[in-house]
């Protein structure tokens, strides 16, 4: 007889071990039977009528499937976002950037054709020069009136004009920036891809075209001349025009009459006239305008009276009242008259003094 848990007939002949054995490898695990789609009701749910025997599991992944769709929706919405606003808000990277030019620039010493006039106060000389009629100041740097281009807007326009207007004030007005006592306010607003070039002009000073402070901004030699009267008078014009669909430029072409007196003289001292012609072009790409900032092209500078023989690259170095040049330019030029040429070195025509 067999043991309780043989069949009732026994072990089948020429079995292995009997069903036992050859099922003994399948294991039904806990797991195995909660994944089941299908699954047996219990006696008491199959006395209920019209039951069926077994019922369907609803499937474990169902949810993580619905994780999975949600999750692939929000990336889809994120990515079109992205797009949408790279489209909107397309600014030019800064590798795509065109490559700033260096700054060229010609400084014209002008040279007196005598003794540098002189007078004991600086509104007795502005009244009697051809700067009686100029405004003071930034009133001598108006804005013209705005208008769009054809690739650039009004608002545009106006930015690039108030930068350059803030550039010519900060580099020709500024006392700390005219006695060589300060660069900052200048460089401030340089586009940085200049920047090299500038720190280069103001540590190696060269009359090469490239790298003579004069060339950015006014500054007297401190050890030479100081300013007599703040008020500087001012006149000139800017102009705007397009280069291309992606460059405004803008030419600022100004005079600058300084009152001077020598450097550690008493209050009474005799004051003298300098005058600077500064002609500048400036360059705006959208990255410019947006920051306000401006990149110099060509910088051409007539001033006087100073002597031919010295080197105006680093500072200027007025000739002051009472002093005149051992050597002139092959021709006189007048700074006051704006469609003048000057040579490499001019002679500072007579009707640009004043008259004592």
């Amino acid at each position: 007889m067999g043991g309780p848990g043989d069949p009732p007939e026994g072990t089948p002949e020429g079995g292995p071990g009997g069903a036992e054995d050859e099922y003994r490898s399948v294991v039904f695990d806990e797991s195995f039977v909660r994944a089941a789609r299908l699954q047996e009701y219990s006696a008491d749910e199959r006395m209920a009528d019209h039951a069926l025997a077994v019922r369907r599991r609803p499937p474990l992944h169902r949810g993580l499937a619905r994780q999975l769709l949600v999750l692939a929706v929000l990336i889809a919405i994120a990515f079109g976002t992205a797009v949408y606003m790279g489209l909107r808000h397309s600014y030019t990277s800064p590798s795509a950037r065109r490559a700033v030019e260096p700054l060229r620039m010609t400084i014209v010493p002008l040279v007196p054709q005598g003794e540098v006039p002189g007078a004991a106060d600086a509104e007795n000389l502005f009244a009697h020069s051809p700067a009686a009629h100029f405004e003071i100041g930034a009133e001598g740097i108006p804005l013209p009136a705005s208008y769009r281009t054809a690739h650039f807007s009004d608002s545009q326009v106006v930015t690039a004009l108030t930068t350059v207007k803030d550039y010519i004030v900060r580099s020709s007005l500024y006392p700390e920036v005219l006695t060589g006592r300060a660069v900052a306010p200048a460089r401030a607003i340089l586009d940085p891809d200049q920047l090299d070039q500038f720190d280069q002009s103001l540590a190696h000073p060269a009359a090469d075209g490239r790298h003579a402070p004069t060339g950015w901004l006014v500054r007297f030699d401190p050890s030479r001349a100081r300013l007599a009267d703040h008020r500087i008078r001012v006149q000139g014009s800017l102009r705007v025009a397009e280069r291309d669909a992606a460059t405004l430029e803008i030419t600022a072409d100004h005079t600058f009459v300084y009152a001077l007196r020598p450097a550690g003289s008493a209050a009474g001292a005799p004051v003298s006239l300098f005058t600077v012609r500064r002609e500048v072009t400036f360059r705006f790409d959208q990255d410019d305008l947006r920051t306000r900032q401006v990149q110099l092209v060509t910088s051409s500078v007539q001033a006087g009276p100073l002597s031919c023989a010295g080197d105006s690259s680093a500072y200027l170095r007025p000739l002051l009242a009472g002093q005149k040049a051992t050597a002139g330019g092959p021709a006189g030029t007048d700074p006051y008259e704006t469609d003048s040429t000057p040579a490499l070195c001019g002679t500072l025509a007579g009707a640009a003094e004043p008259k004592t």
